[in-house]
């Protein structure tokens, strides 16, 4: 039995490998980002106003992680750069452990951000290459994985809070940091994938080695590629779904409605529970970049009924506010599944070969743009618009997943054409990334 389920995960013994990684890197997260804000109060004994500022300007330092990251796995070695984001991410906590006050703290916050922000753009450029064209459904399955990791340790933390003393939060800390350093020691067991810009060369003489593919450097520029940055533009308004379930709906509930407040913290239980339930299902959307732009209709269908359900929430009888309220959140759930599985398969599609990397990189901004906007989105626009707020929300990202669809397979068709126009028919020779002498 056991053989057979790994048998159907994409990418072999490596693809299982960073399968495990991911749970142990977000079991460890999910003690950590349930409690930090509480750790900085409690035992930094910051402000709540330092607070917000510390955080703040570390995950504006953390943003250029996915770029600098995406760049740098185009020249060197994924799983190096990956232990060493590791070990960067376990050295960051450990010394916050001893750190005191707003100056001290700062850079080491600022160096997790920075190190978690280019782990996720490592880790998907991994799972990309040694799970190839099965990306779509490995992906799907990291993402159950990755939501089984932060429910556990959630699970943990929440524990941990029912004391709330300073020993507490650092021993939460402490095993977030270690988590790392068990994740380090995984990845370097990780056989180095191939890829477009180096060669996996592999001898009787020793071990698998690296070294540059014979090829010209890699010379596309995503900065330079108007349609790709376009593309990262509306997916980082699409990512929007990930700042309603955490920021806009919990504050929705409290403030707008008449459904019961515990109904703000079942939201989270609903959201997981059905990403564990469909999300290996619905990578089939994802199985090629055709297939992945035209289920951007259902993104969009999805978006404008989660805007209308919340809109309607404000009814008076305490059942249909609350009912509307499980609409909106499984219909916002349903988004973040499509949008994942679509926006895994095009950004790495969409991306030249010669630099998938940096080209992933700038994607991963989109990301990273929704964490630090997307909060301030939902409260001084949204939720201070009312009701109206939710449904132009609704209208506006479904609009937008439309134009992205229409971007997209332009894109697309402009990219056959000139294969078909430099290709002979009959005569494609795929390029060869792994060799042996």
């Amino acid at each position: 039995m056991r053989t057979g389920m790994a048998a159907r995960i994409p990418g072999g013994p490596d693809g299982r490998r960073m399968l495990r990684i991911n749970f142990v890197d977000k079991t460890g997260s999910g003690l950590w980002l349930s409690v930090t804000a509480l750790y900085f109060l409690v035992v930094a004994h910051l402000s709540a106003g330092q607070i917000g500022l510390l955080m703040g300007l570390a995950g504006a330092v953390g943003i250029a992680g996915s770029p600098v990251a995406g760049r740098l796995a185009d020249r060197f070695p994924l799983t190096r750069l990956l232990l060493a984001v590791q070990l960067l991410r376990a050295a960051s906590g450990l010394l916050l452990l001893v750190a005191d006050g707003f100056w001290q703290l700062l850079p080491l916050v600022a160096l997790g951000s920075l190190g978690e922000r280019s782990a996720s753009v490592l880790t998907k450029l991994y799972a990309a290459r040694v799970a190839g064209p099965d990306r779509s459904r490995y992906q799907a399955v990291q993402r159950t994985v990755v939501n089984v990791g932060y429910t556990l340790g959630g699970l943990g933390a929440s524990v941990g809070l029912a004391f709330g003393s300073a020993t507490v939060y650092r021993g939460l800390l402490l095993a977030d940091s270690l988590s790392f350093c068990v994740v380090a020691v995984l990845v370097a067991r990780c056989a180095e994938p191939p890829s477009a810009t180096r060669t996996v060369a592999s001898s009787a003489a020793g071990p698998p080695a690296e070294a540059p593919a014979a090829r010209p450097a890699p010379s596309s520029n995503p900065w330079r590629d108007r349609g790709y940055l376009g593309y990262a533009a509306t997916d980082a308004l699409l990512f929007l779904d990930g700042s309603v379930l955490r920021v806009g709906m919990p504050l929705w509930i409290i403030s707008a409605t008449t459904a019961p407040h515990g109904l703000a913290a079942l939201l989270f239980v609903i959201n997981t529970v059905v990403v564990v339930l469909f999300q290996v299902r619905l990578s089939r959307h994802g199985r090629t970049p055709r297939l992945a732009a035209n289920t951007l209709w259902r993104v969009a269908a999805c978006y404008f009924l989660g805007g209308a359900a919340v809109a309607a929430s404000v009814v008076d009888a305490r059942w249909a506010a609350t009912t509307a309220m499980l609409v909106a959140a499984v219909a916002f759930t349903f988004v973040e599944m499509y949008q994942a599985t679509v926006s895994w398969e095009l950004s790495v599609a969409l991306a030249p070969d010669d630099a998938q990397g940096a080209y992933v990189g700038v994607h991963g901004l989109a990301q990273s743009a929704e964490r630090a906007a997307g909060p301030l989105i939902m409260t001084t626009a949204v939720i201070a618009a009312g009701p109206l707020g939710w449904l132009s929300l609704g209208t506006a990202l479904a609009g937008t997943a439309f134009l992205q669809k229409h971007m997209v397979l332009r894109r697309l068709g402009s990219t056959q054409k000139a294969t078909e126009a430099t290709v002979p028919s009959g005569l494609s020779e795929p390029p060869i990334t792994v060799s042996e002498n």
